[in-house]
């Protein structure tokens, strides 16, 4: 409390502020003994799906797919995020910010799951088959996506834990997610393919539309239904009430 004014008389502690103190002395150290603290996490061992969207995105960027536009914006992106975070939105000082995602909430692991498996597995296994299948138009149009979404991944896990605050760890999905309009390129590249074209090929021509409009769906609905209106605002005033509480 600044000043040394606060819910204390004459060096008696309130019961309720006894409890506080407790409670906060308790979640120091378990972030300090607990091997799944993010303090453990940050020992410079990378998680198993961070070494996985690292490796699709060398992949991509050796395999010249990757426009230099995309390259620009992630690295744009990388340089930007460091920035919120070190000069517009650090890390309260002495301070704990609020546990913001459950991980044992069953609907958000459901909604993670998803992403990873259309934006991911899927349209890798696309861009696999159409360079089996010399679909070039195909693959150039896929990849994009597919590189972002790996590029955001990756992020992820570079902002999370405690060396980062909430509005950056937040800012990372919707900075990537606002890149959907490379999912629309993808869905026009798809539908301007002529059937009689790809007439020995009729299954991968409906599937790729299929999965292009499936991934225009479900990103335009998590920035727009989900991360702007809903995690942003949420992640700000978290953020704000944990910095107010230190400079109480």
């Amino acid at each position: 409390m600044s000043g040394g004014v606060g819910p204390t008389y004459n060096d008696i502690t309130l019961p309720k502020e006894q409890e506080q103190e407790q409670q906060q002395h308790e979640l120091v150290k378990q972030s300090k003994t607990d091997p799944t603290s993010s303090k453990f996490k940050r020992s410079g061992v990378l998680p198993f799906w961070q070494i996985n969207a690292l490796a699709i995105i060398i992949v991509l960027s050796a395999s010249g797919m990757v426009s230099p536009g995309d390259m620009v914006f992630v690295l744009f992106s990388f340089l930007y995020i460091f920035f919120l975070s070190k000069f517009v939105f650090p890390v309260p000082p002495s301070s704990q910010e609020p546990q913001f995602f459950n991980p044992h909430n069953k609907l958000l692991r459901l909604h993670i799951v998803l992403g990873v498996l259309i934006g991911l597995v899927l349209s890798i296994a696309y861009i696999f088959e159409g360079v089996l299948k010399n679909d070039q138009l195909g693959i150039k149009a896929a990849t994009p996506p597919v590189f972002l979404f790996a590029c955001q991944l990756f992020m992820d896990g570079v902002v999370f834990g405690d060396r980062f605050s909430t509005p950056i760890r937040i800012f990372v999905p919707v900075l990537y997610n606002s890149r959907v309009f490379t999912i629309v390129d993808w869905l026009r590249s798809e539908f301007s393919k002529q059937d009689e074209v790809y007439g020995g090929y009729a299954r991968r021509l409906y599937v790729g539309r299929v999965l292009a409009v499936v991934n225009l769906a479900f990103w335009s609905f998590n920035l727009f239904g989900c991360l702007l209106p809903v995690y942003l605002p949420k992640a700000f005033k978290k953020y704000y009430s944990a910095y107010s509480e230190v400079k109480e």
